[in-house]
């Protein structure tokens, strides 16, 4: 299943925390141009480097569809970022 939403949480230097929700098909929608341009990208660096464009397209697409749950954290200083998809 693909994620369908991005909390992404942040601790600001005075303790405050904060929450953003984005939410996935919106901003695909709103960026599928760039998309396709980075997908033509990929696809001559696979013609370049003699890579199945099959099976590189098989392996972005396994990635993608082992995102939803992940967390990822990060912590410098007195602020913290976590981003969960779900």
């Amino acid at each position: 299943m693909i994620p369908q939403l991005v909390t992404v949480r942040w601790r600001r230097r005075d303790g405050r925390r904060r929450r953003l929700y984005v939410p996935v098909l919106p901003v695909l929608l709103v960026l599928s141009p760039l998309l396709l341009i980075a997908v033509l990208g990929g696809l001559v660096a696979c013609v370049v480097y003699r890579v199945s464009p099959t099976g590189a397209l098989r392996g972005a697409g396994g990635l993608l569809w082992a995102l939803p749950g992940t967390r990822i954290e990060f912590e410098q200083g007195s602020t913290d970022l976590l981003v969960s998809l779900r």
